[in-house]
């Protein structure tokens, strides 16, 4: 029942708008609801009632759709009562321009799912980003890690600490055959993150500073009753310093894009006036 509540909350709000009627009654169907010449039918109000709804829920539903639409109707002719014939005219005005961008962002819509082109290549990702470097100063610190998390009462964790810290060869190699034992790890993943990011990850650092945590080849280990963690700080890239084009890249493709969807939007109206005037649709006096 509170779901039901709820759902006729978001209703007596939000139907205004989507709830249709007519102003005259058909033979076919007799209205639930009328206020003044304007009719609310079973129709109008069938494709808001939840599937399954047992009987008693519907008869709640349904009256509270009846008295949100009757509201609206009743402030609505209060409204047109009186407002002024000046303010009138200016909201009719408004609702045109709405009703004119709507169906014209919709056209536009449809014309750019058609004929974008969304295949970004990766050279020209790598030439924008060497073209507007000055663009993307990082505006947090970043830090590449590596990190084990394993039991503590884990048989082998002295020789895990020991290869973990270790700097001859790569540490994913070196742990491979104790991975499987691992609660969690990361290992050798290139990808650049926030020192929040790690501290989620790992909430054992949470209370850390940021300068002990980007201090490259930093070892730390933590543990506590669920088991032992081992971090390891590999890179570290500080703010405003230019951001590494992996950071970047899918940022980098929306602006492209976004640039490709105001090109294709002025060809568009450039050939829509071109064919206008050529048909003599378009005429300037």
């Amino acid at each position: 029942m509170k779901n039901i509540c709820l759902f006729l909350g978001v209703l007596v709000f939000g139907s205004c708008d989507l709830i249709k009627f007519k102003k005259e009654i058909t033979h076919e169907e007799k209205p639930i609801a009328t206020v003044y010449n304007k009719h609310l039918y079973k129709k109008n109000i069938k494709n808001f009632l939840p599937k399954n709804v047992v009987k008693e829920d519907s008869l709640v539903i349904v009256k509270g759709l009846i008295n949100s639409w009757a509201k609206q109707q009743l402030f609505l002719t209060k409204a047109e009562e009186n407002i002024s014939e000046v303010n009138s005219i200016e909201i009719e005005r408004l609702v045109n321009d709405y009703r004119a961008s709507l169906y014209i962002n919709e056209y536009k819509e449809k014309i750019i799912k058609q004929k974008l082109d969304t295949i970004v290549p990766n050279e020209e990702i790598a030439t924008y980003f060497e073209q507007n470097k000055e663009n993307f100063k990082l505006k947090n610190d970043l830090l590449q890690f590596d990190y084990v998390n394993f039991a503590k009462n884990h048989l082998e964790r002295d020789e895990i600490v020991v290869k973990f810290k270790s700097n001859k060869g790569e540490v994913q190699e070196k742990l491979d055959k104790y991975l499987l034992s691992m609660k969690s790890y990361r290992l050798g993943d290139t990808t650049w993150v926030t020192t929040n990011y790690l501290k989620d990850k790992i909430p054992l650092l949470r209370n850390d500073s940021k300068e002990k945590l980007l201090k490259i080849s930093k070892f730390i280990q933590k543990e506590d009753s669920l088991g032992v963690y081992l971090v390891s700080v590999k890179n570290v890239l500080r703010k405003n310093q230019i951001a590494p084009l992996s950071y970047v890249r899918s940022r980098i493709k929306q602006v492209i894009l976004h640039k490709r969807k105001i090109e294709l939007i002025r060809e568009i109206e450039k050939t829509l006036i071109n064919d206008a005037i050529k048909n003599k649709n378009f005429k300037e006096y």
